[in-house]
């Protein structure tokens, strides 16, 4: 800015030269540069010029406007200055004249003062000689707060005059009257059917006529006890009416009336400080209180539980909870307004307890549901049966499937819906959250204890009592269930699990007290394995039975010679074929043989040699009684036999249940045997069913010489048991279980 100041070439500079300025231009521009730069010079001349004279113009103008405006403020100043004047004249004159007025009328104004007190006191002496009259037409009329009211008005005259004979008449007057009418107050607030509005009335009235606080207090919660009981009897009485217009009618009536009361005897007892009372009087009177409203309040909340419980399993959960809701928002309204007191229950009890029952309702429907599923696939069994002779093998496999599918796709459904359902409780529409509460979160983890696993571990034990010894169950039903069970196990116990924790947001995983899913898993394992044992038994059993009777039945005594094979083993395999149908249909037949020979089911068993290919197969045919003992070569080959458990669990596989149903019978057709004595030819009948069977038995098992070495036995123990053990030729044999 100094630099500008000082500048001579600056045309706005203090300091400008403008000899040195035009020298400059001379030097530095052209002609044309300097003929321009006076063009500029001369426009900005003239715009300066026209500038200066609008400048001049408006100051000219409002310069004079500014003088007319003076002008004008020096004319009303001085009109102002003479009113201003005068006023100051008055003002004296009216001080002057005042102070004489009141100098004249000061006695007056006494006497005025004095009659107007005589006045108002004989008017409120008037008021006491009508008062009596006035305080029977009110009571009369029933209008008994404006009676008190008048009589507290006229309460602090009477004691100030009351020792005054003409008073002392008008005094015992109003006492008789105000005695009566607390005699009639105390009626009142006796009587049933009083409305808690009334009752608290009435207890205010009886308060300002001095009744004593601690006999009104515990009379007033007496007297709201039975009103409520009353509305509790009216609520007893609504079957009619859906859940949601129940709670309205127990909040409408029975709530409003105990706040109601709540808030009255708050007012009348402990809010106000009661001089008359002892000092532990407010302390007795809100224990009092206190368990006047628990009392009440659990009385309603049972009856309001009982009708939730009724209402549980056969009504709309939806609206049950939109009551329950409602009562529990209006408890929590009771709780806050209420805060001095001690509620020991609230709605979310109930909530809790109908969450509960809903699980307990939910319960009996899957386990009614569980049951008539099973009383369906029986029917349907019964029904299969009664058509296998006019439908193929392959549309009765294809419906065991189909029934073991329908009764775990329907089950798992079931469960699903109900465990969905039992999602209402947590609903974020409600004012109560189950999770943050103690109780509730016990509640949730119920659903996944009682509901969800209980009803898991009742598929067990329901599964084992069909398994069990006493139990009739046919055996393709155990075989369903069996499979139901490994289901289970494989996938069904993982889905449900997940499920429930999943939407109830359970943390099962690092929990100590929940029932891990590899438990529940474990006991759906060995429910199945139960299952299939009990199935194994149960068709060894039956076809045992068979092979019994043949045996028991038989005079092997006076057998002629063999010429066939006997029917009943004709039946066992054919029994055994169609169980090998069957389960090739519902397990898998993934099982590798043990190598046996070519033409296994067409050597004469007993007719080998000892080799490494059959080492275990019996070689009675090459002995005779002249060369060896019969039971030492029974034992030697015993001692050199490996132990067969006949009644060991057997895998989910059909190899290894068909295996143990073979098993079964041949150990009972073995000790059938050792309890008979034959002849030569009921050796030799033994002899061609054996090797019979050993044609036909050897394609169920994996292991061929299980088959030899009970079948080794079996023809051992007829040897050891034959009058004539003589043997048929090996030819003989297959001849004759080849024709059958």
């Amino acid at each position: 800015m100094s630099e500008k100041s000082s500048n001579p070439y600056d045309m706005d500079s203090p300091s400008f030269d403008s000899d040195r300025y035009l020298q400059k231009l001379l030097k530095e521009c052209s002609l044309k540069q300097i003929m321009d730069t006076e063009a500029a010079i001369v426009r900005q001349t003239q715009t300066l010029h026209s500038d200066m004279q609008t400048l001049v113009y408006e100051n000219y103008n409002k310069f004079i406007s500014a003088t007319d405006t003076i002008r004008k403020m020096k004319t009303d100043f001085k009109s102002m200055e003479t009113e201003m004047n005068l006023l100051v004249s008055n003002m004296a004159s009216i001080t002057e004249c005042s102070e004489k007025i009141t100098d004249t009328l000061q006695e007056t104004r006494t006497q005025l003062t004095r009659l107007s007190g005589k006045h108002q006191l004989l008017k409120k002496l008037q008021f006491l000689s009508s008062l009596p009259a006035k305080l029977k037409t009110l009571i009369e009329e029933g209008n008994y707060q404006q009676a008190v009211q008048e009589y507290s008005h006229a309460q602090k005259v009477l004691q100030q005059y009351g020792n005054q004979p003409s008073f002392q008449g008008i005094q015992e007057d109003c006492v008789k009257i105000l005695g009566d009418l607390k005699r009639l107050l105390k009626q009142e607030f006796q009587k049933t059917g009083k409305t808690a509005q009334s009752l608290t009335e009435i207890g205010e009235l009886l308060l300002q006529l001095d009744e004593k606080p601690s006999a009104l207090a515990k009379e007033m919660l007496e007297c709201a006890t039975k009103r409520l009981h009353e509305q509790l009897v009216m609520l007893q009485d609504q079957t009619d009416r859906d859940m949601i217009e129940f709670i309205d009618l127990g909040i409408e009536g029975f709530l409003n009336d105990l706040t109601l009361v709540i808030s009255s005897y708050n007012d009348m007892f402990l809010v106000k400080h009661i001089e008359q009372e002892v000092d532990d009087f407010e302390i007795i009177a809100r224990m009092d209180l206190n368990d006047f409203v628990n009392r009440n309040i659990d009385e309603y909340l049972a009856l309001v539980q009982d009708r939730a419980e009724v209402e549980i399993g056969h009504g709309d959960s939806q609206i049950i909870l939109r009551g329950l809701d409602r009562l529990h928002r209006r408890l929590t309204a009771m709780k806050s307004l209420c805060r001095a007191l001690d509620m020991t229950k609230s709605g979310i009890d109930i909530i809790i307890n109908a969450a509960y029952q809903l699980c307990k309702s939910h319960m009996k429907s899957l386990k009614d549901h569980f049951s008539d599923n099973l009383s369906s696939i029986r029917l349907a069994l019964v029904s299969v049966k009664s058509d296998t002779s006019s439908s193929s093998s392959n549309s009765t496999h294809s419906s065991l499937k189909e029934l073991i599918a329908n009764l775990y796709v329907s089950t798992m459904e079931k469960v699903k819906g109900l465990l969905q359902d039992l999602l209402i409780f947590l609903q974020s529409d409600w004012s109560f959250n189950l999770k943050t509460d103690p109780k509730g979160s016990a509640c949730i983890e119920s659903i996944r204890e009682n509901l969800l696993v209980g009803f898991l571990r009742h598929i067990s034990t329901t599964m084992n009592a069909f398994g069990s010894i006493n139990s009739s169950s046919p055996p393709t039903l155990l075989l369903i269930l069996s499979k139901m069970c490994l289901e289970m196990d494989k996938s069904g116990v993982h889905v449900l699990i997940s499920l429930v924790d999943e939407l109830y947001d359970i943390d099962s995983e690092n929990s100590t007290t929940l029932v891990h899913e590899t438990e529940l898993c474990s006991e759906m394992r060995d429910s199945a394995q139960h299952l299939l044992d009990s199935y194994v038994r149960l068709q060894g059993l039956n076809l045992s039975q068979m092979l019994r009777k043949s045996v028991e039945t038989r005079d092997w005594l006076n057998c002629l010679e063999p010429r066939s094979v006997r029917a009943v083993m004709k039946r066992v395999v054919e029994e055994l074929s169609a169980i090998d149908t069957v389960l090739g249909e519902l397990y898998d037949t993934n099982e590798l043989r043990t190598a046996a020979s070519s033409d296994s089911s067409r050597k004469t068993h007993f007719s080998l040699t000892a080799s490494k290919q059959s080492q275990y197969r019996s070689t009675w045919s090459t002995y005779t009684p002249s060369q060896m003992d019969s039971s030492f070569v029974s034992n030697i080959h015993r001692l050199f036999s490996e132990k067969i458990e006949i009644f060991s669990s057997v895998e989910f596989s059909k190899v290894s249940i068909i295996t143990g149903i073979i098993k079964i019978c041949l150990k009972t057709l073995l000790e059938c045997v050792r309890l008979r004595t034959f002849s030569k030819y009921g050796l030799q009948q033994i002899q061609v069913d054996a090797h019979y069977l050993q044609m036909n038995l050897w394609r169920f098992v994996t292991d061929e010489n299980l088959i030899h070495v009970l079948l080794d036995e079996i023809l051992g123990s007829a040897v050891l048991r034959c009058l004539e053990p003589i043997l048929m030729e090996p030819n003989a044999v297959e001849i004759i279980c080849e024709r059958n």
